[in-house]
C-alpha cells in the first residue's frame, strides 16, 4: 500500500479559526483540492455561510475562507489508507503535520474545529499533548456522504459555529 501525503495548509497569517479533517479523501487527492468530492456536503455548507459555494472556482472559494479569517488543513500529514474511508486509516507508520510550528506562524488561530470524529480523536491523542498554544476545540459533524447519521440540515446547524 502506497504512502498517501495530504495537502499544505490554506491560511493567511491572520487566521483565527482552523478546519481540520483527518486525511484527504481519494478524489480529493486526486484533484489535488480540499473535499473535492461532490458528494461531501463541505463547500455546500461554506456556501451558506460564507458564500463560498461549489458553483465558484476552487481558488475563489478558498479566497473567501481566507478573507474570513479561516484555514483549512488535516491532522495528518502522511499516512496509508485504502479507500477513502477514515475508519481505513492505518495508524502505525502514521505521521500528523507540525501544528506547533503551523501555530507559532498563525498564532490569531484560537479556534480548532474538526471535521468529524476521527480528526478530533486523532489530534486529541497525537497532537494535543505536546501543543504549547492555547486553543479552544470544536468537534463537528463529518461533511462526508458517509456521515449518514446527520442530515444536511443538522450538519449546517452545527457548522454555524464558526461564524461567530
Amino acid at each position: 500500500m502506497e504512502q498517501l501525503q495530504g495537502f499544505a495548509p490554506v491560511a493567511r497569517a491572520d487566521a483565527r479559526t482552523l478546519i481540520l479533517g483527518s486525511m484527504p479523501g481519494v478524489a480529493s487527492l486526486e484533484a489535488d483540492r480540499y473535499y473535492a468530492f461532490s458528494r461531501n456536503s463541505f463547500w455546500k455548507i461554506m456556501g451558506d455561510l460564507y458564500d463560498a459555494g461549489p458553483a465558484l472556482e476552487y481558488p475563489a472559494r478558498l479566497q473567501i475562507l481566507k478573507t474570513n479569517h479561516i484555514a483549512l488543513w488535516d491532522v495528518i500529514e502522511t499516512c496509508q489508507r485504502p479507500g477513502s474511508l477514515d475508519s481505513a486509516i492505518a495508524i502505525s507508520g502514521m505521521k500528523t503535520n507540525n501544528f506547533e510550528g503551523f501555530f507559532q506562524q498563525h498564532p490569531a488561530i484560537k479556534l480548532v474545529c474538526f471535521n468529524g470524529r476521527k480528526a478530533s480523536d486523532l489530534f486529541t491523542k497525537k497532537v494535543l499533548p505536546g501543543l504549547t498554544h492555547k486553543i479552544e476545540c470544536i468537534t463537528l459533524p463529518s461533511t462526508s456522504p458517509a456521515n449518514a447519521a446527520s442530515n444536511y440540515a443538522t450538519k449546517l446547524k452545527a457548522w454555524s459555529v464558526i461564524t461567530k
